[in-house]
């Protein structure tokens, strides 16, 4: 039986693990905190994931959520004109449902079955000489955890990483008592806001129930950028209230009466997107293979962050399981991350794109979604699809053939 580390319990961490428990893989999994630490503490993440990582999911027995978290049905866009006030608006159906599921509550259910199952699980973070003793007695050594000492195994990819510093102030809060909407109450909504940033939230599923998450990407420097003080959840939820009211009317309304769902609800910061060298030398000379936001770490402004995670976690299953005996070289690492760069490559060029003013032609394509519903209806399934995204929306010529043909239509 093979053995396989894996540092890091997080989406691409945990599902690896579980499927290749499945596998009889003898699988140690280390994570910094313990279940209940994790549904103790504060929220981890924004998250929403679509069909096709859904359908993964449930293809190895991890979609536990099916039936009890609020189905996201629909995407709702929005554009600020210089008045303030909802220039471009349209809603668009999802070809299927997407989930949010509250890292609080995935995570540590993931990491029980794990254990349920028979998985050594480890709790404590480990410094790389502490990675390199254990590393010896096994096979493969795949690190998944994006911050702290590990991270720095990995080397920045300069030609696949144009930023050195976060292109948006993140604020995130879970909320609960956001009043229904007969049209798209089970829609994403996104909100440019010209020069400011993004105004997004979903429904999702939080310790006690449903919930609304609500995101707002800020530009630095900016109005919206200003939770850098770190403040408490409570403060921090008053504080981004009045940034809707001052900027964001149309949600303002939806959220003025809403409630933190606990005390944990919040969580305010910023991330520097970044490709990294998918393989690191550990001080004796073995190789580690990074996966997820160790290795491919984007912006959550297009709500891609778990999608990639569970596709890479797929891919590199495969590519363990396909390899049999054989020794886990440099040369295999390096084919396994390129199996995974050929689909995260769409992801991470739209998520950069999306960090920038909207060029004329998106501009155009969210004008003719307003009377052209197909336009909206490929956009929103793009979501489940980045590749799509990086076919039409990113191509002004690609985009403008579309519209013509939807429009002749």
């Amino acid at each position: 039986m093979r053995k396989v580390l894996i540092v890091g319990a997080g989406q691409s961490g945990l599902q690896l693990a579980l499927t290749l428990q499945a596998e009889q893989y003898d699988v140690t999994l280390v994570s910094a905190q313990t279940p209940e630490q994790i549904r103790g503490g504060r929220v981890l993440s924004t998250q929403s994931m679509y069909y096709q990582a859904l359908e993964i999911e449930r293809r190895h027995g991890l979609g536990l959520w099916d039936d009890t978290a609020p189905h996201l049905t629909g995407l709702r866009v929005s554009v600020a004109g210089p008045d303030g006030e909802r220039a471009i608006d349209w809603t668009a159906p999802l070809k299927d449902y997407a989930l949010s599921i509250d890292q609080r509550v995935k995570m540590p259910a993931w990491m029980e079955l794990f254990t349920e199952r028979g998985g050594a699980l480890v709790h404590r973070a480990f410094t790389v000489a502490e990675l390199d003793d254990m590393a010896g007695d096994h096979d493969l050594v795949v690190v998944a955890a994006g911050k702290g000492e590990l991270a720095s195994l990995f080397e920045r990819d300069p030609q696949r990483s144009p930023y050195t510093e976060p292109q948006r102030a993140l604020s995130a809060a879970y909320v609960r008592g956001v009043p229904g909407d007969r049209d798209d109450s089970s829609a994403a909504r996104f909100n440019a806001l010209a020069g400011l940033g993004e105004v997004i939230s979903y429904p999702g599923l939080t310790l006690d129930g449903a919930c609304e998450i609500l995101l707002l990407e800020g530009v630095p420097g900016g109005p919206l950028d200003a939770f850098g003080d770190r403040p408490e959840p409570q403060q921090q939820w008053d504080r981004m209230l009045g940034l809707l009211r001052r900027h964001c009317p149309w949600e303002h309304e939806r959220f003025a009466d809403a409630e933190l769902t606990d005390d944990g609800a919040t969580l305010a910061g910023a991330v520097t997107p970044q490709v990294s060298k998918p393989i690191g030398q550990l001080p004796s000379g073995r190789l580690v293979l990074g996966l997820g936001d160790s290795v491919v770490l984007n912006d959550p402004v297009t709500g891609q962050g778990a999608n990639a995670a569970c596709h890479a976690a797929q891919i590199y299953l495969d590519s363990i399981v396909k390899h049999g005996e054989h020794a886990f070289d440099w040369d295999w690492m390096q084919r396994t991350f390129d199996r995974y760069w050929d689909v995260a490559q769409h992801i991470t060029s739209w998520a950069n794109a999306a960090l920038q003013p909207p060029p004329p032609h998106v501009l155009d394509i969210f004008g003719a979604a307003m009377q052209l519903p197909a336009v909206g209806e490929r956009f929103a399934d793009g979501f489940a699809n980045p590749d799509d995204m990086t076919a039409w929306f990113l191509d002004p010529e690609a985009s403008e053939a579309f519209i013509a043909r939807c429009a002749a239509a």
